[in-house]
């Protein structure tokens, strides 16, 4: 990533603002700090001349206009800084919000295979914790960054217009301070990432040893693995020891090289003051002047570390930001699915992962119950996926009526939201929010009861002390496999969607939870709603008005 890419500008909106108000606070800044080097250098060289001519009163008289105007630039500094530092905040948690509610949308918009590609993780730690590292980019590295493209070249050329000599020493020494800069990053970066290998050699190791210990104590060797445990640690000491002495010795670098800097610039302005070519206000000005010209490039060094993780952690947003998603312009919004069927025509899927759907054409009716049948790997999650508009295949499209859900080699033209809205998915180990039994269900008291009747829902009910009531943790912690699976059984009856699709709705269950199963799809079916079944078992096969077989071999839709 740049020092400043122009995508963070066009992804986060409170960069932009931000971005702005920082450059209009770097100018001020340069202002204040000119203002406050001719202030102070000429309330000195007053000091000086009038001193041994005037008494205290009269010499304090002559230099209280400029202290003043000199404190009022200070306090505005001052002010300046806490503006920039209490907006820096503001800005850079908006815009690691609006990243990352934008990572998240675009990962689900590109859907599960895309995400399938070993992206999956990647695309949690960013949306979860790495993009907070680009907290410290805002706040810290980005306003020294400002600060070096204003205030150093505004006092340069201050210093230019004073004494041209100063100018000429800042100029060339000027241009080493980035070039040692980016020496000791390139040489920091191999030693950190050596570090870094280090560390989690050593973290491996050590789970490693923790979850074999019983074995290892067992058979009396659980001393053994301590000198490999005992190496990794020296080596990954040593790296993080030799990046510390890179960073102080850089650092002592910097501060020699611009002190240096400073101290010729006083010995020319020295020279010239004894001979007469220079006065003592100029003088005090360019010398005052000379240590800011290095300020904010030094600054800039001392933060770049601080925000490299969330330098990296942007760039990786960017890429997935980048990624082209199916177009959907000119998408209207979904006909009524409780009168219109869902077509599947001739889809195709090719992937390396397992067996996929090839020609598949089969059709979702109100009313009916259609079960996608098939040994394990042979495609049957591959084809829900592509009828939830979750994937697009390489080959075929689904539609609603005439209109295209998502199709292979043509644009869609239904609304995928819209869509989403009449389908109820319940997969494998169903998602329930946190909250209440009744909060989690929905609906009104009388439709809960009835539809609890249908799943059993009403006996687990029956035995809580708190009935409806009773609080479930994120993810149904609180309740059994089968107690979940009811739960979401009720919801899907509760609820309104025409399209209810059931992957796997028996898996992890007993006979006695199938047949619970059994009598909601059934009422489902009843109730007039089109029923997908993505089942194995005999019994869900059995209650199923069409059977969609996966082979291995060929792929057929056999109609009952």
């Amino acid at each position: 990533m740049k020092p400043l890419d122009p995508r963070l500008l066009r992804h986060a909106r409170a960069a932009r603002w931000y971005v702005a108000l920082t450059v209009a606070l770097g100018i001020l800044t340069a202002a204040l700090v000119v203002a406050q080097a001719l202030l102070l250098a000429r309330a000195l060289g007053r000091t000086v001349d009038d001193g041994a001519g005037l008494g205290g009163g009269a010499a304090w008289d002559a230099v209280a206009p400029l202290v003043g105007w000199l404190a009022l630039v200070v306090a505005a500094r001052v002010l300046v800084t806490v503006v920039q530092e209490r907006y820096a905040h503001r800005a850079a948690a908006r815009a690691i919000a609006e990243l990352r509610e934008q990572v998240v949308a675009r990962a689900t918009a590109l859907g599960p295979r895309w995400l399938g590609d070993g992206r999956g993780p990647e695309v949690v730690t960013l949306a979860t914790r790495g993009l907070d590292d680009l907290e410290p980019y805002f706040v810290r590295y980005l306003p020294q960054l400002v600060l070096a493209a204003t205030v150093t070249p505004a006092t340069l050329l201050v210093v230019l217009g004073l004494e041209w000599v100063s100018a000429v020493i800042l100029a060339a020494v000027l241009p080493l301070v980035p070039i040692f800069m980016w020496l000791v990053g390139v040489l920091t970066q191999g030693r950190a990432e050596r570090g870094l290998a280090a560390m989690q050699q050593l973290s491996a190791q050590v789970l490693d040893l923790i979850a074999g210990l019983p074995s290892l104590r067992a058979l009396g060797r659980q001393r053994g693995p301590g000198a490999r445990v005992q190496a990794l640690g020296d080596a990954h000491r040593r790296a993080t020891m030799g990046t510390l002495r890179i960073a102080f010795l850089s650092g002592m670098v910097l501060e020699l090289l611009s002190t240096l800097s400073v101290a010729l610039v006083a010995v020319a302005i020295g020279l010239r003051l004894v001979e007469g070519q220079l006065d003592l206000v100029t003088g005090l000005a360019v010398l005052v002047l000379a240590p800011e010209v290095f300020a904010p490039l030094r600054a800039v060094g001392m933060q770049f570390h601080a925000s490299t993780d969330g330098v990296a952690a942007a760039q990786a947003a960017f890429e997935i930001l980048d990624e082209p998603v199916p177009d959907r312009a000119g998408a209207a919004p979904c006909d009524d699915l409780r009168r219109t069927p869902v077509r599947v025509e001739h889809v195709s899927v090719h992937s390396a992962r397992g067996q996929t759907p090839r020609d598949l054409s089969f059709a979702v009716t109100p009313g009916r119950v259609t079960a996608l049948a098939g040994p394990p790997g042979s495609g049957k999650s591959t084809a829900v996926e592509v009828l939830l508009g979750l994937l697009t295949p390489d080959e075929g499209r689904v539609l609603v009526g005439d209109r295209v859900v998502v199709a292979a080699h043509e644009p869609a033209t239904v609304d995928i939201a819209s869509y989403w809205r009449q389908v109820t998915w319940l997969p494998q180990r169903p998602v329930l929010e946190p909250g209440t039994l009744a909060q989690v269900v929905g609906g009104d008291d009388e439709r809960r009861a009835q539809a609890a009747a249908v799943t059993g829902l009403d006996t687990v009910v029956g035995e809580l002390a708190d009935g409806w009531s009773t609080s479930v943790g994120r993810g149904g912690h609180g309740l059994s496999v089968g107690q979940a699976q009811r739960v979401a059984l009720t919801r899907a009856l509760v609820g309104s969607a025409p399209l209810v699709v059931l992957d796997e709705p028996t898996a992890h269950l007993d006979d006695a939870a199938e047949r619970v199963v059994l009598r909601t799809v059934e009422a489902l079916r009843d109730a007039g709603r089109a029923v997908v079944l993505v089942a194995h078992r005999p019994a869900l096969l059995a209650c199923a008005d069409d059977v969609v077989t996966l082979d291995v071999e060929h792929l057929a839709a056999v109609e009952r």
